[in-house]
């Protein structure tokens, strides 16, 4: 009876450990399944407090959107909040789906988006923009970069 009890334990958490896996961004299926939907959304106007395809993005509208849509994780709404969650990483470990923070506002992590490989990221920029994507190595986004988390939500 122990054994049959042991084995339905180690069976069930080996299945809660590979569903969050396939949740989390770190994960490449979950990765490729977040970047593919926001390229997708290139060219959505910006919205200042946007946070749908409809209606237009801002830069955590757009982040928070993209996570919820995708893999069902509920981010905080400010790129500010964001930035607390996951694990720091550096620029040289970055991977697709990673989230990268910019000083745009004259405070830290002011500006968020999402990591597409290539020393691209992807985000909804100011009122003049719309979604699309960028290279990290500009002079723009070098001076104004904070830094990179990527999520990992478990269990």
């Amino acid at each position: 009876m122990k054994s049959i009890l042991l084995l339905s334990i180690l069976l069930l958490s080996a299945c809660a450990s590979m569903k969050n896996d396939v949740r989390t961004p770190d994960s490449d299926a979950a990765a490729r399944k977040l970047t593919s939907y926001a390229r997708s959304l290139v060219g959505i106007p910006y919205k200042y407090g946007g946070n749908s395809p409809d209606k237009g993005f801002d830069c955590s509208g757009f982040v928070v959107h993209v996570f919820r849509h995708t893999l069902g994780i509920n981010l905080p709404r400010s790129s500010d909040q964001i930035s607390h969650l996951g694990q720091a990483i550096s620029t040289g470990d970055l991977r697709n789906g990673d989230l990268v923070f910019f000083n745009t506002l004259q405070r830290k992590f002011s500006h968020v988006g999402i990591y597409l490989g290539g020393d691209r990221f992807i985000h909804a920029p100011s009122s003049s923009g719309s979604v699309r994507t960028e290279n990290m190595r500009e002079t723009y986004w070098k001076r104004h970069y904070d830094g990179a988390r990527r999520i990992t939500l478990r269990g």
